[in-house]
């Protein structure tokens, strides 16, 4: 009956050896990195080991056999590279919209451009070519990495529209869910900020909406830029870059050691990913989807520069990571993040053709 519980299990035979000599190890495991090995080990302690799966172990079945919980959101994704292409294609990305700004800004000139001489206009306009062409470059850049270990598996960079309202993965019955949800997180959090910052609130100088000011409500080809921009581009480059592939890519397997033989042996009879590699186990490990959305909510806020908004940006990277994992659509944190950047645009464009101080109502409410 006890053995019962604890099957799968792991069946360790150990030797010492006196000499160098090369050692075989069968894993046969539901997971997908066990493998069959043949490396050579220091002249200590060494195993040999075979686990026995069971009858519930299939190919392809590894997601299932690790989870049997119903919700998405805490089971975690198949990510086919490792952290280091997950940290160079972070990097790529970034130096791809970097250097995007940095070669628009360098080529005005030489098309004859004067920023301080274009009307309002104009100006919302190549904000809008500038948003459009960073948005593609660095897509190019993520897509083209990531399709370089094709097939991928479906729930990558997933775009579905059937089944909106389903009620499991309807993205956009999650998507009213989301949004819902981080207005309400957000509105406290502000007034938690306004609470704590008494009558000295932080200074939004430097704040993009804040740049953005003296084109909102100017005329209707603004506000259709700026909606563009924030309702439209930066949600897909965004999304596809801190949900699609950052938190995604954090759920990645990864090695930690056991420091003894002796844990090891202990360990072996009731913990199924085991990883033998020269003379010493390795327990596999992974961060939970959870703890990934934190991550890449803070990463998310992190990356937009504006220290004095991280709390309400933390919050809504937050809302969007959940409902992202709950329906593995890319749909659905795309029109959360939009429907929040457009509606921001829109009431402040009423506001303004309203007669209120826009700068003054910003840092009231900050």
């Amino acid at each position: 009956m006890i053995w019962s519980l604890v099957q799968p299990s792991l069946y360790c035979v150990s030797q010492f050896s006196s000499s160098k000599q090369t050692h075989t190890f069968v894993l046969n495991t539901p997971n997908p990195l066990s493998r069959f090995a043949r490396v050579k080990s220091k002249p200590r302690f060494t195993s040999t080991c075979f686990f026995n799966a069971g009858k519930d172990s299939k190919p392809g079945n590894s997601q299932a056999n690790e989870t049997k919980l119903d919700w998405p959101v805490l089971k975690r994704w198949d990510v086919p590279w490792g952290w280091q292409t997950a940290s160079l294609t972070s990097l790529t990305c970034g130096l791809s919209f970097v250097l995007t700004g940095l070669v628009e800004t360098a080529a005005l000139p030489y098309l004859g451009l004067k920023i301080e001489e274009l009307s309002l206009d104009e100006k919302a306009e190549i904000l809008f070519l500038d948003q459009g062409i960073t948005t593609a470059v660095v897509l190019a850049v993520l897509y083209g990495i990531s399709n370089s270990f094709k097939p991928l598996p479906e729930d990558f960079f997933q775009y579905d529209l059937r089944e909106p309202f389903n009620l499991q993965k309807g993205w956009l019955l999650w998507a009213g869910i989301g949004l819902g949800g981080a207005i309400l997180a957000i509105a406290l959090t502000g007034a938690a900020m306004s609470l704590f910052n008494g009558e000295n609130p932080p200074q939004r100088e430097t704040d993009a909406l804040v740049q953005l000011l003296p084109l909102i409500g100017s005329s209707s080809i603004s506000t259709a830029c700026l909606v563009g921009i924030t309702g439209a581009l930066a949600p897909l480059l965004e999304e596809n870059i801190f949900r699609g592939f950052l938190m995604v890519s954090l759920t990645k397997w990864y090695v930690t050691s056991l420091m003894s033989e002796k844990l090891f042996v202990s360990v072996a009879i009731c913990v199924p990913d085991l990883v033998i590699y020269g003379s010493a186990p390795y327990l596999k490990t992974w961060v939970p989807t959870p703890i990934a959305v934190i991550i890449s909510a803070a990463v998310f806020a992190l990356a937009h520069l504006t220290p004095g908004e991280f709390p309400q940006l933390f919050v809504l990277g937050t809302a969007l990571g959940f409902s992202y994992a709950q329906t593995r659509n890319l749909l659905t944190p795309i029109t959360i993040h939009a429907f929040w950047n457009s509606g921001v645009i829109l009431l402040l464009t009423f506001l303004q053709l309203q007669g209120y101080d826009l700068k003054e109502l910003l840092q009231a409410a900050s």
